[in-house]
């Protein structure tokens, strides 16, 4: 699992510049483990949400700490994955306007010790997990595995179109099913983890569509990402629209059966999917760098309209609304 640069056109890869600071070195390592994107990590939040308003679990103190437990497994488990990304994307990443600054990219990290790094973050990782549930343990390999799936030859699922999207976003029910198994033990509503999954690879689909935009070159965006060989903006869009439509099919099969009163939030969650759409659009977009979304006000701001009204109206129950979409018979 070496950085293979003889696989990309001699004429774009640039020369790895010699580091000798060891005050440098220790500080790229710590920015392999992209601790800046522990936001990713409020996908397990739904989970700990849901598996709390439809199991009837109450979240006493033993049971925060567990949670709080829980968040920390995954952020290092996330962070062994990312590892592993960054190294092994590392002469790709050279061909990318922003990301040919990264610490792996750039030179700036030893090899070894990051493959180390990697094992022993996911160690840690997994340690803290056994201490939660049997199912959240299942969820955190999970996790991992598909980092491996993702990054590690000759699978490497993001070098193959549309597979690069799906198997990146499954990350999304996986952090679903953490949350989940954080507070609860009975199995969760296939169709809210399909939802789930498809609303991760709406997003991923748009992220891969505002990337491949903006470095404007088909042959550097096939040189720079592998998958970019077969995709056109178009055919990025296109699966873009499938994955919102099929979002929306098993988020609404879920509310039918199992919370009528969710329905209220949709307009909500339509306008936000609205909002991360146009964002795609930009130039150097935010949507790149998910981290940095919360620079993005009004997303932020519909996204904590979101939370707040699907957290009320897991807990309130509204009668009312049964009249209106009443349960058809045969």
């Amino acid at each position: 699992m070496q950085d293979n640069p003889a696989a990309l056109p001699p004429d774009v890869v640039p020369r790895i510049p010699a580091v000798t600071s060891v005050k440098a070195r220790v500080v790229a390592h710590a920015h392999l483990l992209r601790l800046d994107h522990s936001i990713k990590q409020i996908f397990i939040v739904p989970g700990i949400l849901l598996g709390v308003a439809l199991s009837g679990e109450r979240v006493d103190g033993a049971q925060a700490v567990r949670i709080a437990v829980g968040l920390l497994a995954a952020i290092l488990i996330s962070s062994s994955n990312y590892v592993l990304n960054e190294i092994l994307d590392a002469p790709f990443d050279r061909l990318h306007p922003t990301k040919k600054n990264r610490p792996a990219a750039s030179g700036k990290v030893h090899v070894g010790w990051g493959y180390i790094q990697w094992v022993a973050t996911m160690l840690a990782g997994v340690a803290l997990a056994a201490t939660i549930s049997r199912g959240f343990l299942l969820a955190s390999i999970g996790l991992w595995v598909m980092g491996c799936i993702y990054n590690i030859p000759p699978i490497r699922s993001k070098d193959i179109p549309y597979v690069d999207v799906l198997s990146e976003s499954v990350n999304n029910p996986i952090r679903f099913l953490l949350g989940w198994y954080m507070v609860t033990a009975i199995i969760p509503p296939l169709s809210l983890l399909l939802s789930y999954w498809m609303l991760g690879a709406y997003f991923m689909a748009l992220k891969r569509f505002s990337e491949y935009r903006q470095i404007d070159d088909i042959l550097i965006a096939a040189s720079y990402r592998r998958s970019f060989r077969y995709y056109t903006q178009e055919s990025l869009l296109n699966s873009v629209a499938f994955y919102a439509s099929s979002a929306m099919l098993f988020f609404g099969a879920f509310i039918m059966r199992y919370r009528m009163e969710l329905i209220l939030a949709f307009p909500l969650v339509a306008w936000l999917m609205a909002i991360y759409f146009g964002l795609s659009f930009r130039h150097d977009s935010a949507v790149q760098n998910p981290e940095k979304l919360y620079r993005q006000p009004r997303l932020m701001i519909v996204l904590t309209l979101c939370i707040l009204a699907f957290t009320t109206l897991l807990f309130i129950d509204i009668p009312s609304l049964r009249d209106y979409f009443p349960k058809s018979h045969p």
